[in-house]
């Protein structure tokens, strides 16, 4: 595996004065794709997993995902994606503590995080997500992921966060201020949704 050095060292030098993860000028909201409706209700449970070892799944992880209009996220398949989006992070076989829709072929904005800072620490999922940074307080942290096995390295980011997206029920905006170790999951997946990998993050 080869990491693209110049590009890594760029977003590094830049990190400070950008968005940390999610930024909300991706493109338009638009309605699921029958590809993406197929994928979704293609069986039951656990989804596969992109990864950068698989030439078409790195292009995929490499490119931006949209955001859902209303419809859909009213609609039985949302319900169907984020039941398994849950049911994939969980399962023995990948024990992670967050997932984006690029690592289950939908390349939407939604994400799927162990929320460490509430009660239970119980998995949700946040559709239309962005963040903003919150001060410059930042900490490097060590970090995997399930779409690049076998790596670890450390990567800077920021402490508390403000995280927007879509209550799938209401439809309406919420807003909320994250801290911690959970704030770092939120950034890492954003990122997902971005087409950026924590390994274009990694300090030298």
């Amino acid at each position: 595996m080869i990491i693209d050095i110049i590009r890594r060292a760029s977003i590094i030098v830049a990190l400070p004065l950008m968005l940390a993860s999610c930024s909300s000028d991706t493109d338009a909201a638009k309605p699921l794709s029958i590809e993406e409706l197929n994928l979704i209700n293609d069986g039951e449970g656990q989804m596969r997993v992109t990864t950068i070892d698989n030439h078409a799944d790195s292009l995929l992880l490499r490119s931006k995902s949209t955001y859902f209009v209303d419809d859909d996220l009213r609609s039985e398949a949302y319900a169907t994606l984020a039941a398994r989006m849950v049911t994939t992070v969980t399962d023995p076989s990948q024990d992670g503590v967050g997932i984006a829709g690029p690592q289950v072929g939908i390349l939407r904005r939604v994400v799927a995080v162990q929320r460490f800072d509430k009660e239970g620490e119980p998995f949700e999922v946040y559709p239309n997500v962005h963040i903003e940074a919150v001060g410059d307080e930042m900490a490097v942290g060590s970090e995997g992921c399930l779409s690049v096995p076998g790596m670890r390295g450390d990567v800077e980011r920021y402490s508390k966060i403000r995280l927007m997206y879509t209550d799938p029920v209401s439809l309406m905006p919420v807003e909320e201020i994250v801290e911690g170790f959970t704030a770092v999951i939120f950034q890492h997946e954003c990122d997902h949704l971005d087409g950026i990998l924590y390994i274009d993050r990694i300090l030298e």
